[in-house]
C-alpha cells in the first residue's frame, strides 16, 4: 500500500493528494483497500462492532417498523441495503419479516467490497439480490437502509491556521506519510464551508464531506416514493463547533482501538469521521428528502417495540440464550451503552404528506 500512494502523490503535479484521494485509495483501492481485502473487519475477530453484531435484535426491530410503515402508509416490500457489511441485518430483517407477513420481501444490497459480498453470500445467499449500482433500481420504492456507511465516505480536510484558511493535504517524505497544509482554493470545499455558516477557530480542523452530498443525490435519483432510514454517529453543527472537538473527528480503528494519526496504517485499518447531520439533512430537503425526525437509538428502538423481545425467565445461567437475548437489548438501549453514539435519522419522499 505504501508503494502505492508513494506513486500516486509522486505522480501529482504537486506532489501531494487530498485526504479525500488517500482515503479512497487506503480504503477502497481494488487490490488493497481496507475494505475490498479478505479480512474480518467487524466483529470481536475484526477492528469494529456494529449494532447487528451485537444481536439479530436490531435487524428484527427495524422489520417490523418498516412493516407497520407499510401497512400505515402503503409502500411496498421492497428494501435497498446499502453497505450491507457480513450481512447480519439483512438476515435478521428477512428472518422477522417472514414471521409478519405473508408477503415476501423483495431486498437488494449494494455493496463495494468483494470480501463482503462473499459472506452475504454465504450467510443470506438467494434471498437478497446484489446489484452493483442504485441506477439498477431506479424508479426504486420502498426502504433505503444504511448502517455506518457515511461515516466511512472519504473526506476533505481544512484548517484554519494564523486567520487562514488551508487544506490538509498528504505528501510523502523519506519514505513516510505527513500532513501538509496548503491555502484552500477548491471552490467546493469553500461552497459547503460558507453554506453550511462553519466559522472556525484558530488551529481548528474539519473534515468537508462533499462525498455525502454525492451519494444523497444519487439515494434522492434512484428513489421514487419511500423511506430513508440512515443509522450512523456524528455531530450537529453546534456540537461541530465545540472547542472540544477542534482537532476535527478523522480516526482510524484498528482491532478495536481508535488511532488519532487516520496516515498510520493505510489499508490495514478503518478510517471513519462523524457525519455532519445538520448538513445532511439540510441537502436532503434540497434533493425533496422530506426530514421527518432524527432520533437517539434508545428512542428509535423503543419506538419498534423492541422492549417486547424481553423474555422473562428464571433461568439463573447468565449464558442462556434468554439471558444473552436480555442483554443484547439492554446494550442497544442503555444510555452507557451504544445507544448515546448512534442515531437514526429518517427522511421520506413521495408520500404526499405535509
Amino acid at each position: 500500500m505504501l508503494e502505492l500512494l508513494t506513486e500516486i502523490i509522486s505522480r501529482s503535479p504537486s506532489g501531494r493528494i487530498t485526504a479525500e484521494q488517500f482515503m479512497d485509495i487506503a480504503l477502497y483501492d481494488e487490490n488493497k483497500g481496507y475494505y475490498m481485502v479478505p479480512k474480518p473487519k467487524i466483529g470481536r475477530n475484526g477492528d469494529f462492532i456494529t449494532t447487528s453484531n451485537i444481536s439479530d435484535i436490531y435487524g428484527r426491530a427495524v422489520a417490523k417498523w418498516y412493516f407497520r410503515q407499510t401497512q400505515e402508509r402503503g409502500l411496498p416490500s421492497r428494501v435497498c441495503e446499502i453497505g450491507a457489511g457480513d450481512g447480519r441485518f439483512a438476515s435478521a430483517f428477512i428472518d422477522e419479516w417472514n414471521k409478519l407477513s405473508g408477503d415476501p420481501v423483495t431486498y437488494f444490497v449494494k455493496e463495494e467490497s468483494p470480501y463482503h459480498k462473499g459472506l452475504q453470500s454465504s450467510l443470506i445467499g438467494a434471498r437478497v439480490q446484489q446489484v452493483d449500482s442504485l441506477e439498477e433500481l431506479k424508479p426504486f420504492c420502498g426502504l433505503i437502509f444504511s448502517n455506518e456507511l457515511f461515516d466511512a465516505l472519504p473526506v476533505r480536510v481544512v484548517e484554519k491556521q494564523q486567520g487562514r484558511m488551508m487544506e490538509v493535504m498528504v505528501a510523502m517524505e523519506s519514505g513516510e506519510l505527513k500532513e501538509e497544509a496548503v491555502p484552500l482554493g477548491d471552490p467546493s470545499v469553500l461552497s459547503y464551508i460558507r453554506e453550511n455558516g462553519l466559522k472556525l477557530k484558530e488551529n481548528q480542523r474539519l473534515e468537508i464531506p462533499l462525498r455525502m452530498i454525492g451519494l444523497i443525490s444519487s439515494i434522492s435519483e434512484m428513489l421514487q416514493k419511500g423511506i430513508v432510514l440512515t443509522v450512523d454517529y456524528g455531530y450537529t453543527d453546534e456540537e461541530l463547533m465545540d472547542p472540544a472537538r477542534k482537532r476535527g473527528s478523522l480516526r482510524g480503528y484498528s482491532n478495536h482501538r481508535l488511532i488519532d494519526d487516520f496516515l498510520r496504517s493505510p489499508g490495514k485499518m478503518d478510517i471513519t469521521s462523524h457525519v455532519h447531520f445538520d448538513s445532511f439533512i439540510r441537502e436532503g430537503e434540497k434533493r425533496d428528502l422530506k426530514f421527518e425526525g432524527k432520533y437517539r437509538q434508545d428512542e428509535f428502538l423503543l419506538s419498534c417495540g423492541i422492549l417486547e423481545d424481553l423474555l422473562n425467565h428464571d433461568d439463573p445461567d447468565p449464558f442462556s440464550a434468554a439471558s444473552r437475548r436480555n442483554r443484547a437489548i439492554r446494550q442497544l438501549i442503555l444510555p452507557s451503552g451504544m445507544s448515546a453514539a448512534f442515531h437514526s435519522i429518517v427522511q421520506t419522499k413521495g408520500l404526499g404528506e405535509g
